[in-house]
C-alpha cells in the first residue's frame, strides 16, 4: 500500500461558533507502518499516554488478533497549523449490520484505553478541539465506542472526559503509593507477617528466588510454562480461555520480547526454584504506574503457600522503592485484588455517534453497558448479603 493510499488528510473544519481549535489538520491512517514514526514520537518524554498504547504492544495486537477478528487499523493524528502532531488515537474499525464502529485497539487485553497526547495540548483541549478532531471521522465511522478510559492519567485530566460519558461496567482497584514511603505504607506489617510465614515453606526450596525476566531465553521459558498452565487453571475455574483465541499467544509473546528501556513492553515477574516456576505476574510499567495484565501459579503442592500473594508483595515493594506512585491488578473485584488495592481508579466509557446511523447504535451500546453495570452492582450486593448471612447465620 502506498503512503498516499494509507493516509487521508483533511483540514479540520473548526466549528463556526469557535475558531479557537488548535487542531488544524486531521490525518486518517489505515496502515500501521505509515503511522509508526509519528506514533513512536508520541512515546517520547513530553507526552501523555498509558503504557497500554505503546506501538510495540498495539501493533502486534492489531496484526495478529484484531485483523483476525475483522478489525482494520484506523489511526487518527491531529496536527496544528504548523503540521506538528498534537495527538494520536490508536483505533480499529469494525463493520457489523451496516454500522461502522471504531474502538481503541487492544480488545480485551488493555486495562486502560486512551489517546497519545502532546502534554501541553492535553492540558488545554476544549470542546472545539474535539469537534475539529472528530468531524473528519464522519466519512469513515458511524459510532465511536471508547471504553475503559481513565478519568485522569499522571494527575492530568483525560481530554476525552469532555465527551458524553458514563461509568464503565467494572471498576479498577488500585494501590496508591507514597513515593519512597516506608514498606508498611504499601502493605501493612500484619499482612507482611502472614506472607512471611507462608514464604518460609518455599524458602527451603533449592534455587528459590524472585526476579524480573530480562533475557529472551527467560521470557520465552516463562511464557512456555504460562501457556501450559493457564488453560488448566482457567478450566478449573470454568472460565473461557481468552489466551487460546487466534493470534493471542503470538501477540503476547511479541510484546513480552519487545525491548523497552531496561525492561520489556510487557514485563514478566516470576517466583521460581530450580525444580519449577511457582508463579508469574506480567504487566506494563511507565515509571509511575505498574499495571498487571496476566498471571498464574503452579499446579504443584507449592500452590498452597499463596505464591501469587508473595510475588505481589515483591512486585509492590520493587516499584514502591523505585518511586512509583500507583499499581493496579487489572479490572475486576477478585478478593486477592482487594487485599492490596484499597482505592478505585475512575474509568469511563463514551459512545459517540458521528452519523444518524450511529445514533441508534450509540444508544443501544450505552444502554447495554449501563444495564451490565447495574447487574454487576446488584450481583456484588447479592454476594455481600450472602457472605453476611454465612458469617452470622
Amino acid at each position: 500500500m502506498t503512503m498516499a493510499a494509507a493516509m487521508q488528510s483533511r483540514t479540520a473544519e473548526a466549528p463556526a461558533r469557535s475558531k479557537a481549535s488548535r487542531i488544524a489538520q486531521v490525518d486518517i491512517v489505515t496502515d500501521l507502518d505509515a503511522a509508526e514514526a509519528v506514533w513512536r514520537g508520541f512515546e517520547e518524554p513530553g507526552h501523555l499516554f498509558t503504557p497500554y498504547q505503546r506501538y510495540d504492544l498495539l501493533s502486534p495486537w492489531q496484526r495478529l488478533v484484531g485483523a483476525r477478528e475483522g478489525a482494520r487499523p484506523l489511526v487518527v493524528i491531529g496536527r496544528d497549523a504548523d503540521h506538528e502532531p498534537l495527538l494520536l488515537l490508536p483505533l480499529s474499525l469494525r463493520q457489523s449490520h451496516g454500522v461502522r464502529t471504531a474502538c481503541f485497539m487492544g480488545g480485551k487485553h488493555t486495562t486502560f484505553n486512551m489517546g497519545l497526547w502532546d502534554i501541553a495540548c492535553a492540558a488545554q483541549t476544549n470542546a472545539a478541539d474535539l469537534e475539529a478532531l472528530l468531524g473528519p471521522l464522519r466519512e469513515h465511522v458511524d459510532v465511536l465506542a471508547l471504553t475503559q478510559q481513565p478519568l485522569r492519567w499522571r494527575d492530568q485530566p483525560n481530554p476525552f472526559a469532555l465527551l458524553p460519558r458514563q461509568s464503565a461496567i467494572n471498576g479498577c482497584p488500585q494501590l496508591v503509593m507514597e513515593p519512597g514511603g516506608p514498606p508498611p505504607s504499601r502493605i501493612s506489617n500484619s499482612f507482611r507477617r502472614r506472607l512471611k510465614s507462608k514464604e518460609k515453606k518455599l524458602q527451603g526450596l533449592a534455587g528459590y528466588r524472585y526476579h524480573l525476566a530480562t533475557s529472551d531465553a527467560d521470557v520465552t521459558r516463562l511464557l512456555d510454562w504460562f501457556f501450559r498452565v493457564k488453560p488448566v487453571r482457567m478450566a478449573e475455574q470454568k472460565l473461557p480461555n481468552v489466551f487460546a483465541e487466534p493470534g493471542v499467544e503470538q501477540f503476547i509473546r511479541s510484546a513480552c520480547l519487545a525491548p523497552r528501556g531496561e525492561g520489556r513492553v510487557i514485563d514478566i515477574h516470576a517466583l521460581e526454584c530450580d525444580e519449577e516456576v511457582i508463579a508469574i505476574f506480567a504487566g506494563v510499567a511507565d515509571g509511575q504506574r505498574f499495571s498487571m495484565m496476566f498471571n498464574t501459579y503452579t499446579m504443584s503442592e507449592h500452590a498452597r503457600y499463596s505464591p501469587g500473594l508473595i510475588l505481589m508483595r515483591y512486585i509492590i515493594d520493587r516499584y514502591g522503592e523505585r518511586g512509583y506512585r500507583s499499581l493496579d491488578l487489572g479490572i475486576g473485584t477478585d478478593d486477592y485484588k482487594r487485599m492490596f488495592c484499597k482505592d478505585d481508579e475512575e474509568i469511563f466509557d463514551s459512545f459517540v455517534p458521528l452519523t444518524s446511523r450511529g445514533r441508534l447504535a450509540a444508544m443501544a451500546m450505552s444502554s447495554l453497558s449501563h444495564g451490565k453495570r447495574l447487574v454487576k452492582q446488584n450481583q456484588m450486593l447479592f454476594d455481600l448479603a450472602r457472605r453476611v448471612r454465612q458469617a452470622f447465620g
